[in-house]
């Protein structure tokens, strides 16, 4: 009996062929993807070559692959440009090392690929018409990632040492081989660099010593104004003549081939302390003034030697009273010049008190009253130290009664056994007394701190533009980056930076001179992104080969679009 063909069966065989005709194109397509995909990539690293077959579609993903570890600064170059890779194209990635090069006088940590002295030398000539002066400085002449490489694959080297100057016919040899055959001993401090002079290759050795200087140091004397009741107004008399002291301070000095270069103070002694001169001075002249004057609304100013209670509502403090033991007189501040307006007392004066040879400084201005009727009085100046300070100028006082001026900064104290008072008063009246706490007070308020400013750990610590450019011409150069590139990597910067370290853009929050966004991404080459335009740069650098290959096309997408 014949198989009779139903609905359902001629369904299910429907979807056997198509199923069938999905699986056949899915393979193909595999299949084709994979052959595609597939390549021969000539991978080289470090001049070593072999050939491998890779599926990767990136530079670093070949390299993951073949279990290669890069560097931060390793440089990795593609032919297909950037970090795409085709097949048959060629890998090369070339490690680097940290040497130190010196670029107008500074020296700079810098890595780089290159095989030789003269090799890494020509890099910073190839991108500068009016190359800066550079000099490669080797740190160690038995270490094969600083010394031990060749000085001059092409000719002869002149050696310069101890103030001789010799020829080397071979230079292809390391520098601790030249230095050998030479008889030249280096010492630990000893330095080695070497520099180009026209179209001679220099191999310099500086000797480095150590030693110390003892230098005496004159301390001058300060003075002292002391009030004396006993003269006549406006007469003084000197007391006691001022002495310099003097001061032995030692130094440790580095002298490079015999001229200093430079030093550090590792101790200082006093051998004679320092006299001030004293000269008493008399009274000042009691001034009067039609109205009330500025000490509470009695007329009368306040002066070293008398203090005035105020009429009123309620009672003025002294004007000055500087007091104390052992000479400690005070002069006062000048009364402010306000006007009292009702029977309320003014702001009542800071009294300063010292203590052992503190001797008051001249008070600053008082402040003038203002306001509601309040009698703003001078506040006394705050007590100088053995060198007299003379105290700031008080703040006006304004609105109610009882406000008194804010004291002004305290002057600097340059004596022992003394501290100026001061900070701002509140309302009301304060009363600052010296100590003998000795040492400087400062202008209270805002207090300067050192901090460590990060430029002894870092290697370009915000440079000129064109010391970034000197730079950046070396470490382009090694990438092969001259000529037409080295112009579109300039014209690039210095539309995006003008080449400043600190350039930040308000609205987009790039920075730097490659104009990273975030700023943040150049962390990956040292901490201190913000001020070491050498991390910049770098990054920079290896931005532009990753993303588009060469700065010619980072330009061109830059000049389409407006950024790169």
């Amino acid at each position: 009996m014949a198989r009779r063909w139903t609905p359902q069966r001629l369904v299910l065989l429907r979807r056997i062929r198509v199923a069938a005709c999905a699986g056949v194109t899915v393979a193909a397509t595999v299949g084709m993807f994979l052959f595609t995909a597939r390549k021969t990539v000539a991978l080289t690293v470090n001049g070593e070559t072999t050939t491998v077959t890779t599926y990767a579609m990136s530079a670093q993903r070949l390299l993951e692959s073949q279990g290669i570890t890069l560097k931060t600064h390793d440089i990795v170059e593609s032919s297909a440009g950037g970090d795409r890779i085709t097949d048959r194209s060629v890998v090369t990635v070339r490690s680097a090392y940290q040497t130190t090069i010196t670029i107008d006088g500074q020296r700079v940590p810098f890595w780089t690929t290159a095989t030789s002295a003269e090799q890494l030398l020509s890099f910073f000539e190839q991108n500068e018409a009016a190359a800066a002066k550079v000099t490669v400085d080797i740190g160690n002449v038995y270490n094969k990632l600083t010394g031990g490489f060749v000085i001059n694959e092409n000719g002869p080297v002149t050696v310069i040492a101890d103030g001789k100057s010799s020829e080397a016919p071979n230079g292809k040899l390391p520098a601790a081989s030249i230095l050998d055959a030479k008889g030249i001993t280096l010492g630990k401090d000893d330095r080695v660099s070497v520099e180009k002079d026209g179209g001679t290759t220099i191999l310099r050795v500086q000797r480095v010593t150590h030693g110390q200087e003892t230098r005496t140091v004159a301390v001058p004397h300060g003075t002292q104004t002391i009030l004396d009741p006993n003269l006549e107004p406006g007469q003084t008399e000197i007391r006691q003549q001022g002495e310099d002291g003097e001061t032995k301070q030692v130094f440790d000095v580095t002298y490079v081939d015999g001229h200093a270069e430079s030093e550090t103070l590792i101790s200082e002694t006093t051998t004679k302390i320092a006299i001030d001169t004293i000269v008493a001075v008399g009274p000042e002249r009691a001034q009067e003034d039609s109205g009330e004057s500025a000490d509470g609304g009695n007329g009368t100013t306040g002066d070293g030697s008398d203090s005035s209670d105020s009429t009123g509502d309620s009672s003025g403090s002294e004007a000055d009273g500087s007091s104390g033991s052992k000479d400690n007189t005070g002069s006062s501040g000048t009364a402010g010049n306000g006007n009292s307006n009702s029977g309320n007392s003014g702001g009542s004066g800071d009294s300063n008190s010292g203590s052992d040879n503190n001797h008051a400084g001249n008070a600053g201005n008082s402040g003038s009253s203002s306001n509601n009727g309040s009698n703003g009085s001078g506040n006394a100046g705050s007590s100088g130290n053995n060198s007299g300070g003379n105290s700031g100028n008080s703040g006006n006082t304004s609105g109610g009664s009882n406000n008194s001026g804010n004291a002004g900064n305290s002057g600097n104290s340059s004596g022992d056994d003394s501290n100026n008072n001061s900070g701002n008063s509140g309302n009301g009246s304060n009363n600052n007394s010296g100590s003998n706490s000795g040492g400087n007070s400062g202008n209270t308020g805002n207090s300067g701190s050192s901090s460590d400013d990060g430029s002894a750990t870092a290697r370009l610590w915000r440079p000129t533009a064109a010391q970034a450019q000197a730079y950046a011409a070396g470490a382009a150069a090694q990438r092969g980056w001259t000529g037409d590139e080295w112009t579109a990597l300039v014209k690039l910067w210095t539309r995006e930076s003008n080449w400043r370290w600190s350039a930040e853009n308000k609205w987009s929050g790039a920075y730097g001179i490659p104009q990273a966004l975030p700023g943040s991404k150049m962390a990956a080459f040292g901490a201190d992104w913000r001020n070491d335009a050498a991390i910049q740069i770098d990054w920079g650098l290896y931005y532009i080969a990753q993303r588009y290959g060469t700065p010619s096309e980072a330009w061109r997408h830059s000049e389409e679009v407006g950024w790169y």
